[in-house]
């Protein structure tokens, strides 16, 4: 897994001029070779950042030439090891303003993520530090995804997907997989959130939508694409 590559490095002592342009390029091809030692394409990473895949291969030779990136047009994109260094801290400083933001000002996590995108961005690494300082070094962000360490090491929890959970089989849901507004207000609506207890107590052959009871109490059915997208242990 490439989150343990260089644990041994404080990473994020490099400074580096990325603007934040660069920066989101670098978090999209992160986010795509998370956890492999494949490479991305541009039609991947346009849809990705929601531009024309004509516009991307400039950037791509641009942070080929920073050495961010690794990249030909035939094999595509992967960090190279500052690239990935740049790509994490990002990635550090948006889960920590997420759970800041849900934590300490209101706002429910699905109205964090836009507002993290901007502040993901600003420069101060020791404005980061006293944010994860005073948050107490958070583990994980409002939505179960892991925040790096100062050395870019992330924790991990063993999960799997609740579709893939044997019929009266008691869990906790861990991580969502999908952290649009939408699908977190329909969780919302259905009363789950992160460390609730799901039994799992109906499967339908006809399209594997699944009857689960939340915390002991009530039953609700869940599509089979929702069941898709929330992780549990």
């Amino acid at each position: 897994m490439m989150c343990f590559t260089y644990a041994k490095k404080v990473i994020f002592a490099v400074s580096m001029n990325i603007s934040v342009t660069e920066e989101n390029y670098l978090k999209a091809i992160f986010s795509a070779t998370y956890q492999s030692e494949n490479r991305v394409g541009n039609q991947l990473i346009a849809e990705s950042l929601a531009i024309n895949p004509a516009s991307v291969t400039e950037m791509l030779r641009k942070l080929d030439e920073k050495k961010l990136i690794e990249y030909n047009r035939t094999n595509g994109a992967k960090l190279t090891k500052d690239g990935w260094m740049a790509a994490v801290k990002v990635i550090r400083k948006h889960r920590l303003w997420e759970t800041f933001l849900v934590d300490h000002l209101n706002f429910t996590w699905d109205e964090v993520h836009e507002v993290a995108e901007q502040l993901e961005h600003i420069q101060s690494d020791k404005l980061l530090d006293e944010l994860a300082t005073f948050l107490g070094n958070p583990g994980f962000d409002p939505h179960g995804d892991p925040i790096p360490d100062k050395k870019g090491k992330m924790p991990v929890i063993k999960s799997r997907l609740l579709s893939e959970t044997a019929i009266g089989k008691k869990v906790k849901v861990v991580k969502v997989g999908d952290n649009t507004a939408s699908f977190l207000k329909y969780l919302d609506k259905q009363g789950i959130a992160l460390a609730d207890h799901i039994t799992v107590k109906e499967v339908q052959d006809f399209d594997k939508s699944l009857l689960v009871e939340l915390k002991g109490k009530k039953e609700v059915y869940l599509s089979a694409e929702a069941a898709k997208k929330i992780m549990v242990e």
